[in-house]
């Protein structure tokens, strides 16, 4: 598994704040089984009909990624959490279209989990990963086709750049059918138990090999059960 650690300046504006980590090895990619694809469609048309009634902020997971980056001095109005942005297209009814068995998955793990979630190619990965606070001088090609800039702004760097983000990740690090190993990050809810989102990431982690093969390998950071 790729070494990654938390900036401790992360931890001084939000100190329970932790990250996990799915790495993924020898997996196939290719377009979604109809299981898969079915329950996208069926978890993004219940999503539609609960918005009917509800405010996004009803959802847990929604309000508190707000207030992680109200804390972070991140603009929760301008920058979307990623799986609000989600909530946010299908509740306009804009549901999302299959892509492949990878991205797929990945989107219906944001929807139930109700976090932002993003999955990268590690062979475009170099060194250890860090999360910090972006600087003026990181930026990248986002996969929203805009140029997306990292200053303020919570993210992933390796040796190379910033390459993702809990608001929208970047094309370097994409991954697509060629993929043959990736890392899943998990933006936990840091409100959640650590048993907790233990058991969430092995959850996921099963669901995605039974899918695509390989092996994966879960770590949360930091560890706060090795803390005393």
């Amino acid at each position: 598994m790729l070494d990654a650690t938390i900036d401790s300046s992360l931890h001084t504006l939000k100190p329970n704040l932790s990250i996990g980590l799915i790495s993924y090895y020898h997996i196939s990619i290719g377009t979604s089984p109809q299981m898969i694809q079915g329950r996208f469609r069926y978890f993004q048309e219940v999503l539609s009909f609960e918005l009917q009634e509800k405010e996004f902020t009803d959802y847990e997971g929604i309000q508190v990624w707000r207030d992680t980056f109200k804390q972070l001095g991140i603009s929760a109005s301008r920058y979307r959490p990623s799986h609000e942005a989600i909530y946010r297209r299908i509740k306009k009814g804009a549901f999302l279209d299959s892509a492949n068995s990878a991205i797929d998955l990945n989107n219906l793990f944001s929807i139930e989990y109700q976090i932002p979630i993003g999955l990268y190619d590690t062979a475009h990965i170099e060194g250890p990963i860090q999360f910090k606070m972006g600087e003026a001088s990181e930026s990248y090609e986002a996969l929203n086709g805009r140029h997306f800039s990292a200053e303020g702004k919570l993210v992933s760097v390796d040796q190379q750049d910033a390459f993702g983000s809990p608001i929208v990740d970047s094309t370097r690090t994409a991954v697509n059918e060629q993929t043959t190993n990736a890392v899943q990050i998990l933006y936990l809810n840091p409100t959640q138990q650590a048993q907790e989102s233990q058991k969430l990431l092995e959850r996921a982690s099963q669901m995605f090999t039974q899918v695509h093969g390989g092996e994966a390998e879960v770590k949360i950071i930091p560890d706060f059960s090795q803390k005393v």
